[in-house]
Parts: C-alpha cells; structure tokens; sequence
C-alpha cells in the first residue's frame, strides 16, 4: 500500500478560519494574515462577467482563443511576447502551479522563506522540496551558489531535482530579487538542466515603476514557465482564474502537452464566464489600467506606514519594494521577549499576538523557517475598510493612511507592538 502524504491546511486559510471563528463570537481581531486583497471589484469587470454569465459549456482545457490572446498581449507588453498557442489558463494560479510540479516531475528547489504552498504542493505530487535560503533583501530566488551546491548534494543522494520555483515579486518579505541574481539563477538552471518555474502574479504590483521584476525567462527563455492571475493586481482571488506561459522550447511545448493533459483529467476548463471577463482585464483598457495604479499606490502607503511602526518598536525589516507583505525579524529583540513573554521562537510569537492580543499573522516556520527564527509574516491588504464603500474610498483618498479606519487599525498596532516590546 502506498503511503499516504500528511496534508494540512494552507497556513493562510487556516488563520484566516481561526480569526473569523473570534470575530463571529465578539472578539476584536486585527487581520494581518490573509494574502487576500482586500479591495472591491472594479465595476467594469462585474459587468463583463453577468453579461457573461450564459456561456455553460466546457470550452477548450487551455483557455478560449480570446483570452489566450489577451494574456499573449499582457506577457507581451512586459518583454515576454509568446505565442497564445503556449498559454494555459486554469482556475487560479495555485492549481496551475501544483499541476506544473506534476507535469515536470523529480524533486523542486524551493527559496526560504518561500510562499507556504510550494514545498507543500511537491509533497503532495510525490516530490521531496529542497529547501535553499535567499540572499538577503533578495527574497523569492534562491541563492544561485547555494542552489548549485544543494542539487549536487541532492544528485550525490540518489534524489533527482528537476525544478527549482521563484517569485519575483516575493511573498512572504515584500522585496524583488536583483536582475544580477536572477540572471545567476538562470545560469544556473541551465547548467543543472533544472526548469525554471517563476510565480510573476505580483509583478504589477512593484512600487517604483523603473524597479520592476525581471523574469528569468529574459535570461533563460528555454526553460522557464511564468505564471501570474488577477487574485493580486485586481483583487480577484475569488474568481480563481491563473495563467502559464510555456516556453518555446522541446521541453517547452512537451511542458505544455503534460500539462493540457493533466488539466483535462483535473479541471477540465476554468469557468467561462470568468474566462470572458478576464481576456478584458488581460488586455489592459485605461480603466483597468487606473484600477492596477490606484491599488498600488495603496498597497505602498499602507504597507509603508506599518512597516514604519514594526522599525520603531525594533524588529530588523527590509525595505519593501512591491505587494502588501512585511517580514519583520524580531532577533534584535530576542532578550526581551524570551524574559517578559516566554516567547523563543516564531510560533510562540504569532500565537502571543494572537491570544492576548488578537492580531492574526503567520510565523516563519510556516514559509520554511527554523523553529527559532523569530520572523513573522504580515499582510496589510484587509487594513482598507469594512465594506465596499470605504475601500473605494481608500483607493480613491490623497492620504488614504489618515482615513478613520485605516488609521484605526495602524494606531492598534503602534499600540500591540508598544506593549509587547516595551513591558
């Protein structure tokens, strides 16, 4: 009998389930663990998606010839023109990747800290996650010189590593990898003969336009898969839609055979309707665009102003450069909270903020992290409102920072971190 794989939830899912147990029983709670972005539907995309709402049948398992052209001219206008023919929708980028892990096969390179789905997903598709660290301030792209040494020590095992993830921008520490690095991980790659799988589904949200990402496939167009979606730069996560870009390449277009096949026998087709209202965004009307701009801006802000309050209570923290996420490091303050809290570790931090507290966000160790790092994961996208209309209000507003309930909620912090590093 063969073995079954432990499985647990998403650690993200799983605070966010905690946290709206506390808050149905009366509790006052801070969500700052959730990736979700917490902003409204631009209505020119709810509109398309009712109008939409009559298509039933499957349709093909890679996407509509519409919508694969609009994602071909979304790749395009970012220097990665491809082929719509080398695009696959599916129904969210998390599956998309999980089948790609599938469809490529062997043991996965993954950064750490990384995404908690990663090393997650090559469990569950039989692989064994090879977890190599980030240069500093250069999250989501393993360390090129460690990832040579970890895949000979993998190969000198008996292990058989096929693939190495990156993300870029990243998540869990808000930062972009240099184009120094990511042109030495592609180097790599293909010395190693891995493929290279690069989640790009924040890339519109990187702060200073002239700072943007740069893909591997602009260094090793051969061998890396891009995907991205609309749960991030337009706030969709619960439509669930994702592309892939494959490669032209052999291993490109076997890639993209595999992976068709496994879709049919998975997914079928992504929701038609979804894909309808998607080729829209994908092709980038000024309303679209403008709705992406106005998020940004943001996203920047607030994620700014936090950061600013998790600096001065001491936590290390790199600049963030792009996304919603902070990685704030507690080691300059490991003394004081082992003597007033008992706290030795990143779990036992993220479950003190959350008891005595009821601040929600994740511990390192749920990104990859040893049990005595005491980095934390915080998402500030649930901090714009609690409805629709103050959210559009956030998006809209000069200083969206001095808004009643924003400012509620960054004061909360001030407040928690005061008491938890100064008591």
């Amino acid at each position: 009998m063969t073995a079954r794989v432990p499985v647990t939830m998403s650690a993200t899912l799983a605070a966010d389930e905690a946290l709206a147990r506390r808050q149905r029983a009366g509790e006052q709670v801070l969500s700052l663990a959730s990736g979700e972005i917490g902003l409204p539907v631009l209505p020119a995309l709810r509109e398309r998606l009712a109008a939409a709402a009559d298509r039933n049948a499957y349709g093909s398992v890679a996407g509509s010839p519409r919508l694969r052209s609009a994602v071909a001219g979304y790749w395009g206008r970012r220097n990665l023109s491809v082929d719509p023919g080398l695009v696959v929708c599916g129904p969210g980028s998390k599956p998309l990747l999980f089948a790609l892990l599938l469809a490529v096969g062997g043991d996965v390179v993954v950064p750490v800290p990384s995404w908690v789905s990663y090393a997650a997903q090559a469990r569950l598709v039989g692989a064994r996650p090879i977890p190599v660290p980030v240069l500093p301030g250069e999250g989501g792209v393993p360390d090129p010189a460690a990832l040579r040494e970890a895949v000979a020590r993998a190969r000198a095992a008996g292990r058989d590593p096929r693939c190495v993830v990156v993300t870029l921008p990243d998540n869990p520490t808000g930062t972009v990898a240099t184009a120094g690095t990511v042109e030495r991980l592609a180097r790599a790659a293909r010395d190693l003969d891995l493929v290279i799988v690069s989640d790009e589904i924040y890339c519109d949200l990187v702060f200073d336009p002239a700072d943007r990402a740069v893909s591997p496939a602009a260094f090793a167009p051969e061998r890396t898969v891009v995907t991205t979606g609309l749960t991030k730069n337009l706030a969709l996560g619960g439509w669930r839609l994702g592309v892939a870009r494959l490669p032209d390449s052999p291993l490109g277009h076997e890639a993209l055979t595999r992976l068709v096949g496994i879709a049919s026998q998975i997914w079928s087709s992504t929701a038609a309707p979804v894909q309808s209202a998607a080729a829209y965004a994908f092709e980038e009307p000024p309303e679209v665009v403008g709705y992406v701009a106005a998020a940004r801006r943001l996203h920047e802000v607030v994620v700014r102003a936090v950061a600013e309050r998790f600096t001065a209570a001491g936590a290390g923290l790199a600049p963030v450069r792009a996304t919603c996420y902070l990685y704030p490091d507690f080691e300059p303050l490991r003394d004081h909270l082992a003597g007033a809290h008992d706290v030795h570790g990143a779990d036992a931090l993220a479950t003190l903020l959350a008891q005595r507290y009821g601040v929600g966000l994740l511990p390192g160790t749920a990104f990859g992290e040893e049990d005595r790092s005491l980095r934390i994961r915080v998402a500030t996208s649930r901090l714009y409102g609690g409805t629709d209309a103050e959210r559009f209000a956030a998006l809209a507003a000069d200083e969206p920072a001095r808004l009643p309930w924003v400012k509620a909620s960054l004061d909360r912090i001030t407040e928690v971190l005061t008491d938890l590093t100064t008591l």
